[in-house]
Parts: C-alpha cells; sequence; structure tokens
C-alpha cells in the first residue's frame, strides 16, 4: 500500500501522498499510488490508475464517492466506496453509502450503512457497474435465479 523508504524488500512505510489531521480539504482529489487521509475531504476520491491504494486512518474522513482499486477503511466514509479490486473495512470504520468491491475483509466492528456489492465480473468501466444507472440492480448471470 505504501512505497518503500529504500532498495530493501518489504512492505512500503511511506504513503506517496498524505493529507495530514489538520488538513481540510473542499474540492476532489484525484491521484495516483499511496493516497493516506488523516484529515476531513468534502469531495470525491479517485484514483487515475488500477495500483492505486488509499487509506483512510482512524480520524479521517470523506465525504464524496470515493472510486480505488485498493482501500483499507478505518474511519469514515459519507458516501459509495467503489473498489476495483479489495476492500478492508477495519473495526472503526463506517460507511454510510454502498460498497462495490472484488474482495471485502470486514472485521468486527466496522459498520456499513448501504449496500454491499460484489463485482463477480469486470465491468466494462472499471467504476460504473451499472451502466450509468445508479441503484439499478446488478445483472445476474446464466443460471441464477430469483431470490
Amino acid at each position: 500500500m505504501f512505497r518503500k523508504t529504500s532498495n530493501t524488500a518489504g512492505p512500503r512505510t511511506t504513503p506517496d501522498t498524505l493529507l495530514g489531521a489538520d488538513v481540510r480539504l473542499k474540492g476532489d482529489i484525484v491521484f495516483a499510488g499511496a493516497l493516506q487521509i488523516d484529515g476531513k475531504v468534502e469531495g470525491n476520491v479517485t484514483a487515475r490508475d488500477s495500483g492505486s491504494h488509499l487509506l483512510v486512518t482512524e480520524q479521517g474522513e470523506i465525504t464524496g464517492t470515493v472510486e480505488v482499486a485498493d482501500a483499507v477503511i478505518q474511519g469514515r466514509i459519507n458516501g459509495n466506496l467503489v473498489s476495483t479490486a479489495s476492500v478492508e473495512l477495519q473495526a472503526a470504520s463506517h460507511i454510510d453509502g454502498d460498497v462495490h468491491y472484488k474482495i471485502l475483509k470486514m472485521t468486527p466492528g466496522a459498520a456499513v450503512n448501504g449496500k454491499v456489492f460484489c463485482q463477480n465480473e469486470k465491468p466494462a468501466s472499471p467504476f460504473d457497474t451499472r451502466g450509468g444507472k445508479p441503484g439499478a440492480p446488478l445483472p445476474r448471470r446464466a443460471g441464477q435465479g430469483s431470490l
């Protein structure tokens, strides 16, 4: 998730971009690489590459739509979270909105107030799973019956 600070093997230890705890940002963020949000964002957060990683720490909060490949959420998102790969919702996380994912890890104590959608099939656009119709049901695969 984070960039290595040296050429040695091992996990990354620093994000490419850090939004500090004292930062309050109004506006959209478009990023590449790894982004860590410790502060508050009022706007959409969108990754421009398929290898993107987002960490929202316990004090971090986003009010807007989040579109990213991988996300680790410890804080709060007030809006939809759309991941083209994996989402990890840790114990203190709180999502007020829908969550779209391919792989989901949810720790006890995490909360989602919205719908949760597993994206089994690759959508035409990495962030548009419903053909531009928010709230429309996901298409069923052959052999799946109704609930």
